[in-house]
């Protein structure tokens, strides 16, 4: 039985105050959440904040990158080393975002993933088209292509020490969802690949669905057979919404 798992993406927002707002509440409603693992990236800068205020609860931390090399004259990145250092357990790599508007290629998400393996941080490795790809019909080819990237450089055992999140990139802050019909099709597909190379793998792996999840969304979304939680973005800035999620998870 696959454990559901909530996480929430900060991307670039907060201040010390609304931080330390944000992570009271969501510690303040924790009491009803008992079978989802709940996990919170926010910016690099209040990383250590968050990790001291959560220390004795059952939420994780995680961090919104991680370099693909462990140090030296990279100047801007932030180490796998370092992240676990100020108590991150998880590190979202890949994500739509970092591939559409600063570059990043299938080659060195990868490359970020195995990072994070090699520093004892789980990945959250983001897939997904975009609505030109979803129009042209190639979704899966698409997410295939990611996902081999990974493949190819740590071999589909790797994926086991990870989290992967499906995230149609059409639907990410532009208040669309995909239905969800069309996210469990997608997951499948995700799911069949990785069985089709190791069945124990793809049998324990969680995948995460990623486009505008919602608390009027989320349990229809994650009550789908191959949904395991959510990698939430807009609506993980709110402790009410987000714990909302959280219980739909359960």
């Amino acid at each position: 039985m696959r454990q559901p798992m909530v996480a929430g993406n900060w991307k670039m927002n907060g201040s010390s105050s609304s931080v330390k707002e944000l992570i009271a509440g969501i510690k303040d409603g924790m009491a009803s959440v008992t079978k989802a693992e709940v996990v919170v990236c926010p910016p690099a800068v209040y990383i250590p904040r968050v990790s001291g205020a959560v220390e004795d609860t059952a939420i994780k931390v995680g961090s919104q990158n991680v370099c693909d090399q462990d140090k030296g004259a990279f100047t801007g990145e932030i180490s796998g080393e370092m992240l676990k250092d100020v108590g991150c357990e998880y590190a979202i790599v890949g994500h739509s975002e970092r591939r559409s508007l600063y570059g990043e290629s299938d080659e060195l998400v990868a490359k970020r993933f195995a990072a994070a393996r090699r520093n004892g941080i789980k990945p959250i490795f983001c897939i997904g088209e975009t609505l030109q790809e979803r129009e042209q019909g190639i979704t899966n080819d698409v997410c295939s292509r990611q996902i081999d990237a990974v493949i190819a450089l740590e071999g589909v055992e790797a994926l086991a020490d990870g989290v992967i999140a499906y995230e149609p990139v059409w639907a990410i802050g532009t208040g669309k969802t995909a239905s969800p019909e069309q996210a469990q099709e997608v997951h499948a597909f995700i799911r069949g690949k990785i069985a089709a190379l190791n069945a124990d793998v793809a049998e324990g792996l969680r995948i995460l669905y990623g486009g505008s999840m919602n608390p009027a969304n989320a349990a229809e979304l994650i009550s789908q057979a191959d949904i395991d939680g959510g990698l939430i973005g807009g609506a993980s800035l709110k402790a009410e919404d987000f714990l909302a999620i959280c219980s739909a998870a359960e």
